[in-house]
């Protein structure tokens, strides 16, 4: 058994893409895509076509609507190849008002149905970990559209998500690295510092943790690998999404896993907390990792939308 095959006995296996022809190859349950992963495919010749004709097809209509559709496009390709759901990304640029992050989730979930796709079933909608995601995230719930929140890099904002009633939460395990590796500059030790010790690891290790003790339903979802070590350290959370590289490197090899996760056992202890408006903004800003990369995340993609809209704009020309 490869050591992909041995993840799937404990946890859902997610493909991190908008390259939908991968999917065949490594059969994920489920998808996630975001602004970023949409621009990296819609630059590749095979992929060009799909921009294109949804331009066409939508001329005139306002440009933010086309973005949604030729992000419903993708999400639709993808569930028709994998069984699972699809996790379609609301404009980061809406990451501060909830009113408008909830409008656009109800119109990607409307152009989904119209698609003839279960969207209680089979769709995520992807919002950023701000407080105003959050709430955004709530309401959507609390109509019976599924949430995923991203971009979520600290304890604080985990129990908010989780109180907050959402589907699924998406902790950035690489970015998390990438901050204490880029803060302790020499001074990081990289195999101190790798697999359990790994600090984007612990991180999702408390909140999965935390989650199991207080019967927290909200699944956790480890993203944003940078080796397959921090995969490995995670084998048995809810779910993990991968690059389409990782998980050709898990497949490529037998090495025994160890199941690193079980609910059952989290040999933890820790206290139930929550958070008002007030609390949570503070606890995020005590936070230096996650404040700086909430907002970078957050700018990064902003950018690739504009990105992405500019594409557009050069198309139908």
């Amino acid at each position: 058994m490869n050591q992909l095959d041995a993840l799937r006995q404990w946890t859902t296996v997610v493909a991190d893409t908008g390259d939908f022809k991968q999917l065949s190859i490594s059969k994920p349950q489920d998808a996630t895509t975001n602004p970023s992963l949409i621009l990296k495919a819609v630059q590749k010749p095979e992929y060009r076509p799909l921009l294109d004709e949804t331009v066409k097809k939508h001329a005139g209509k306002p440009l933010d609507e086309v973005i949604d559709r030729l992000l419903v496009r993708f999400g639709t390709e993808i569930l028709s190849i994998i069984p699972g759901r699809v996790s379609t990304e609301v404009d980061a640029r809406l990451s501060f008002d909830t009113a408008a992050t909830v409008a656009r989730g109800e119109r990607i979930v409307a152009l989904y149905k119209a698609e003839g796709i279960d969207t209680e079933k089979r769709l995520l909608i992807k919002v950023a970990s701000t407080w105003e995601g959050i709430e955004a995230a709530r309401q959507l719930e609390r109509k019976g559209i599924r949430t995923n929140l991203t971009l979520l890099f600290s304890f604080a904002q985990a129990v908010a998500c989780g109180a907050a009633g959402v589907q699924l939460i998406s902790p950035f395990v690489g970015r998390i690295y990438d901050w204490y590796k880029k803060s302790a500059g020499a001074n990081w030790n990289e195999a101190e510092s790798a697999g359990a010790n790994d600090p984007g690891v612990k991180s999702v290790r408390q909140i999965y943790a935390y989650y199991k003790q207080h019967g927290i339903k909200t699944e956790v979802m480890g993203a944003s690998f940078r080796n397959v070590g921090q995969i490995k350290a995670l084998a048995g959370c809810d779910l993990l999404t991968i690059s389409p590289e990782l998980l050709a490197e898990l497949a490529a090899s037998n090495e025994p896993l160890q199941h690193a996760l079980d609910p059952k056992a989290t040999g933890a202890d820790i206290a139930k907390v929550s958070y008002d408006e007030a609390g949570f903004r503070f606890a995020l800003n005590e936070d230096a990792m996650a404040t700086e990369k909430l907002a970078e995340g957050i700018r990064a993609f902003a950018a690739d939308a504009v990105k992405l809209e500019k594409l557009m704009q050069e198309s139908g020309k």
